[in-house]
């Protein structure tokens, strides 16, 4: 019996799609990982928690960890879109508000849109969520 393309891909998105989740969950959580303990090293030692580069650290680090494992990835997802959002719109639009690659929020916006598009699809494969009939 032969297998439709369609068939192949409703197979195969949840699994690309939690490839996908964790790799950027990954890249995010060292963005936090810098901020507080250096690695990888950037230089960005001494971030007070109790400020907004702290609270960014602790969104990056926690909503990191929570998007890799898949826990709660929709309402994880929803505040992590919000926060890039909002690191775009204090530190880089006021630099020049509609060219996101000449004023280096070029990875805010990614991280915004790839996070508002697993806020409204879940989990994927591969996940808490999914073992629990969450995704």
């Amino acid at each position: 019996m032969q297998t439709s393309t369609n068939d192949t891909f409703a197979i195969w998105a949840p699994r690309a799609q939690a490839v996908m989740r964790i790799v950027i969950a990954y890249v995010f959580l060292q963005h936090g990982t810098a901020k507080f303990f250096d690695i990888p090293s950037l230089g960005m030692q001494g971030i007070q928690l109790f400020s907004l580069m702290g609270l960014a650290g602790v969104l990056e680090i926690g909503g990191g960890l929570l998007m890799i494992l898949g826990l709660f990835t929709r309402p994880v997802a929803f505040i992590l879109c919000g926060f890039t959002a909002v690191a775009y719109f204090m530190a880089h639009a006021p630099k020049a508000f509609l060219s996101p690659l000449q004023n280096g929020g070029e990875p805010a916006v990614l991280y915004c849109f790839v996070f508002l598009f697993f806020a409204v699809a879940g989990a994927g494969a591969f996940s808490i969520d999914a073992s629990r009939g969450k995704a």
